[in-house]
């Protein structure tokens, strides 16, 4: 049964700020209502004969459920026509065959859409108006999501990007995001000509790692030359919601783990140092994947070159154990890696892996005892704060923006108990390097580097 929409006054400020800008960023912290204020606003684009055809790109979780939900809920939205472009390729084309208003597709298949659907090639434009969910999944100027994109919203008659997080990790991303809407407008056509503007660039210790550090006061000038098409909504500033408490749960390992550990972390260093030689801290795929491993120890089990992977401790999972026992009510689990969600669902009964909207549901309907999601593939959109109010990090990971967005899945909106978000840490393993970074909101690029500077100091003597 559809719900009668009254918006609160910052949603109607949201749904004039879209009509009346053509090309428009809302940056609405989450619970704010940024999608049912999008296709409010929408509709009545429509209605008004403004706009024909939408394209909504979105995370692959969000495109196949939020959209279509949200249109469905509200009944001044009825009547809107949503088509899903998910799911197979078959399915796919036979949406994009349907006669609909809207068009919503998962972000990983933009580069399908513009360049194999055939239908848009019968059309000098298909979409007259591009809805960009999640703005910052368009943040690497050099991805083929973002070049694929850009051809498209350039020559739109209305953008609307949608974010929480504008500048989430760095302000050098914010480039790429508003070209997706302005086409260069703003903050410049070439992303060389905006480094120069507002960076200084920092040789880091060989010839081809460098990092770009904001000039003083650059944060300020960008934000101001974005500021007529932007709005910008904080949560604490219109919402009364409960407190989210964040509570770290500090792990001691035995002696014997802490030990084998501290060999592998010596091991994983050397070779790196080998390779790389100490004084390069470039996070390329090899300084990455040497944290991830050390992450991977924390939390309990290590890959290995076949992918099989081995257990070292069961830390965490007691502790999980405790905690999911104690609340009495259901849990959502975060983990970073496979095994940690195979070792789990080993351990505790009554444990679904999310996967789509019937675990959504289930799980907003209190079916659900431990709801085990990676941050990646919930974080964005997703209403699930009807299912319970306790969270458990088994390894936070060192990415701010997924972190804040995934605990804002129950902390929004709607949510009538305080919110309680447990993280699991092993003291003096790379868990305590990640969640430093996590809490003084470090971008994941710095909190990586800041890790592996320290692991570079403390082996160098050897």
């Amino acid at each position: 049964m559809s719900m009668e929409f009254t918006p609160h006054a910052y949603q109607t400020r949201a749904i004039e700020w879209i009509k009346d800008h053509p090309k428009c960023c809302l940056f609405l912290d989450m619970g704010l209502g940024k999608t049912v204020s999008t296709l409010t606003a929408v509709r009545d684009l429509i209605d008004e004969a403004e706009v024909t055809r939408v394209l909504v790109v979105a995370p692959k979780k969000v495109a196949e459920s939020t959209w279509a939900q949200e249109a469905g809920k509200w009944s001044h939205l009825s009547g809107l026509r949503v088509s899903l472009l998910t799911g197979t390729e078959a399915r796919r084309k036979e949406a994009m065959s349907r006669e609909a208003d809207i068009y919503v597709v998962g972000r990983d298949n933009v580069v399908w859409l513009f360049q194999s659907a055939p239908w848009i090639m019968k059309r000098l434009h298909p979409f007259d108006c591009i809805v960009v969910d999640e703005l910052t999944s368009f943040k690497s100027h050099t991805a083929k999501r973002f070049r694929a994109l850009r051809r498209w919203t350039a020559v739109c008659p209305r953008v609307i990007g949608l974010t929480g997080t504008p500048v989430p990790n760095s302000l050098m991303d914010l480039w790429a995001e508003m070209y997706t809407v302005d086409g260069g407008e703003r903050l410049g056509r070439f992303i060389g000509k905006y480094r120069e503007a507002y960076f200084s660039r920092i040789p880091l210790g060989n010839f081809f790692a460098v990092k770009y550090v904001p000039l003083p006061n650059a944060e300020r000038a960008v934000l101001d030359r974005i500021a007529d098409i932007c709005l910008t909504m904080r949560a604490s500033d219109y919402l009364e919601l409960p407190d989210l408490n964040e509570v770290t749960v500090r792990i001691s390992l035995p002696d014997r783990v802490m030990e084998r550990y501290r060999r592998f972390e010596r091991d994983q260093v050397m070779a790196y140092i080998d390779e790389h030689g100490e004084e390069s801290v470039a996070v390329a795929d090899s300084a990455a994947g040497l944290l991830n491993k050390l992450a991977q120890f924390a939390n309990g089990a290590v890959y290995a070159e076949d992918g099989s992977y081995a257990e070292v401790h069961d830390e965490k999972l007691e502790h999980l154990a405790e905690i999911v026992e104690q609340a009495g009510s259901p849990v959502l689990v975060f983990y970073q890696y496979r095994h940690d969600a195979e070792r789990i669902r080993r351990t505790l009964e009554g444990v679904r892996t999310y996967e789509g909207d019937d675990d959504l549901r289930d799980w907003n309907d209190g079916k659900i005892r431990v709801l085990l999601a990676h941050p990646a593939s919930c974080a964005y959109g997703l209403n699930m704060q009807g299912g319970g109010h306790y969270i458990v990090w088994f390894g936070t990971g060192w990415n701010l923006e997924q972190y804040q967005q995934a605990n804002a899945r129950l902390h929004r909106q709607g949510q009538t108990h305080p919110v309680t978000a447990y993280r699991l840490v092993c003291e003096g393993t790379a868990d305590e390097t990640a969640l430093a970074a996590i809490d003084r909101k470090a971008g994941t690029q710095d909190g990586m580097i800041e890790t592996l500077k320290q692991l570079l100091k403390r082996y160098e003597h050897e």
